[in-house]
């Protein structure tokens, strides 16, 4: 059975006072459901956090990493420096990594293999702009960032990937797809991978929806069959309203 996973990712946001007071209150939330929660704080407050949740069932992830393991790099991070203080999971892909820092599918998919060789699980991100759905392009174009970035891997590496669809037009700008529209999308990029790797595999993979999900649409959205999680972005930064949208399974 796929994980139902909601992962909260705060982006450039809380700094080391705010992290903890966060986390604090994240604590005191009753969770109900058997989804897998996963936050993911800025660079500088991981380690902070990661000690704060050694003992608790809440998963501290990174945001981004590089493809190199070290190297003239400036203000780069490497997936053995995550490991090392104990993070075993990473975003990458977001859109707006892709947007501000152009990264491509390329270099994701170099990002990829670093974390799969270094057991490290991945949440990969991918998604349409407004224009391309507006052009009914949608479905064209997050079938070639999956397999200009993952279709290199074996079957076997999808036992450490999760996929997070990002409706770009949907990120911090209040619109949601609707539940009906990410059904639809998670059925599609369902159906890419069995076309490459099977029905098995397919069926195995945790695929999140990651547009502006809030407490008040989680439960719907979470309803549908292909939706197995969200990446929640600015609701994640309200230990109320993640844990609304971590119990609507």
């Amino acid at each position: 059975m796929r994980k139902h996973i909601v992962a909260g990712n705060w982006k450039m946001n809380n700094d080391l006072p705010q992290t903890e007071l966060l986390i604090a209150d994240l604590l005191k939330q009753n969770q109900t459901s058997d989804a897998e929660v996963m936050i993911a704080p800025t660079f500088t407050n991981l380690w902070q956090a990661f000690e704060s949740l050694r003992q608790e069932s809440v998963e501290v992830i990174a945001q981004n990493m590089h493809f190199a393991e070290n190297g003239a790099y400036t203000g780069e991070i490497s997936a053995s420096m995550l490991k090392s203080i104990g993070i075993k999971t990473v975003i990458l892909g977001h859109s707006e990594r892709r947007a501000y820092f152009n990264e491509t599918d390329e270099s994701l998919a170099k990002k990829v293999d670093a974390a799969l060789a270094n057991n490290m699980r991945t949440i990969f991100c991918f998604g349409e702009e407004l224009a391309d759905r507006k052009a009914e392009n949608h479905e064209s174009v997050v079938e070639g960032q999956i397999k200009n970035a993952l279709f290199h891997l074996e079957a076997d590496a999808f036992k450490n990937i999760v996929l997070a669809y990002e409706p770009v037009w949907a990120i911090g700008t209040g619109e949601t797809a609707s539940p009906e529209q990410a059904q639809d999308m998670h059925a599609f990029i369902r159906k890419t991978l069995a076309n490459k790797y099977g029905n098995d595999v397919a069926d195995s993979v945790s695929i999140l929806y990651g547009g502006s999900v809030k407490p008040g649409n989680a439960k719907e959205i979470f309803g549908k069959p292909d939706v197995d999680g969200g990446l929640i972005g600015g609701a994640a930064l309200k230990a109320e309203d993640f844990y609304a949208i971590v119990n609507a399974f």
